[in-house]
């Protein structure tokens, strides 16, 4: 049984480690408002981004001429799995959930002969992703330097994808983030970005109004696709950053949580051992002296 002295040395660190956890839930918290903001009001953008594409591209689909990132290369051999994660850890499943849906996805299509490559953003997703693909991951982009989050970030990002598609090194990107829904609920999300996916209009949606186009259809696309990619991305770094803000406030008011039961059961454990030595320290005092 440990000593009274290592007890309240325990004790004492729980403690400590307490209070470390309760200030990182009030910065969370404290974080999580702005980055909520900034990812709440990126969706309306990248939603109707997509909106003004779609429209556009489906009077350009078909065409000879239209820009490899709307038809893409005509193969669906080599995937490219841009996986966005944090920096830093401490914020319950939020990294390994992204991780884990973008793990699932490379061995399913490595399952149907697809070659898989990798692009982390993000230092957590890098760390967990080369025990398994390193040889597949060819760039690592790391924010941690980045104080706050602009679309310069995204655009550069973006920049190197489609560089590297152009070159010819794969035929579809997919993106993977998490999606903030609230602080306890981030949902791990996975969206092809190239070739772009245009939605299915509902059959009772109706005819489409016709739009006359200048510059054409196609030279408009081959300047609004880049663009929605870069988009596309920045709104991906913005959901994570305000799930991860919401994934870590969570998981340190459950440490601090835990911590204090901890500190209350040391606590009764310390208390009935003190009790005890009492006890037996008066009874060997009681039977010296009767012995007397």
């Amino acid at each position: 049984m440990a000593s009274l002295k290592d007890m309240r040395v325990r004790i004492a660190s729980t403690k400590a480690t307490q209070k470390i956890t309760k200030a990182m839930q009030m910065v969370a918290a404290s974080k999580l408002r702005r980055a909520q903001m900034a990812a709440e009001a990126a969706r309306p953008y990248a939603e109707k981004m997509d909106a003004v594409i779609s429209n556009i591209a489906s009077a350009a689909a078909g065409s000879s001429t239209a820009p490899k990132l709307l038809g893409g290369t005509g193969a669906d051999r080599v995937h490219l799995l841009l996986v966005c994660t944090g920096e830093r850890g401490l914020s319950g499943a939020f990294n390994s959930s992204i991780v884990r849906l973008a793990r699932e996805r490379a061995l399913a299509l490595m399952n149907e002969g697809k070659e898989v490559k990798f692009f982390c953003v993000g230092r957590k997703g890098y760390e967990q992703l080369r025990r398994q693909f390193e040889k597949q991951i060819i760039e690592h982009v790391d924010l941690r330097a980045v104080r706050q989050l602009g679309f310069v970030n995204a655009e550069g990002i973006a920049k190197q994808v489609i560089a590297r598609f152009e070159a010819g090194e794969f035929d579809v990107c997919t993106l993977f983030y998490s999606r903030f829904k609230s602080v306890i609920a981030q949902l791990p999300t996975a969206q092809q970005i190239i070739p772009l996916e245009l939605e299915e209009r509902p059959a009772n949606a109706g005819p489409i109004a016709p739009y006359e186009y200048e510059p054409e259809e196609d030279e408009i696309l081959s300047r609004l696709l880049p663009r929605n990619v870069a988009v596309q991305v920045f709104r991906a770094l913005l959901e994570n950053n305000a799930s991860f803000y919401g994934a870590q406030m969570t998981a340190m008011d459950n440490a601090t949580r835990n911590a204090g039961e901890m500190i209350r059961k040391q606590t009764l454990v310390y208390n009935r051992t003190r009790q005890a030595m009492i006890t037996k320290e008066l009874i060997e005092i009681i039977s010296g002296a009767e012995a007397v």
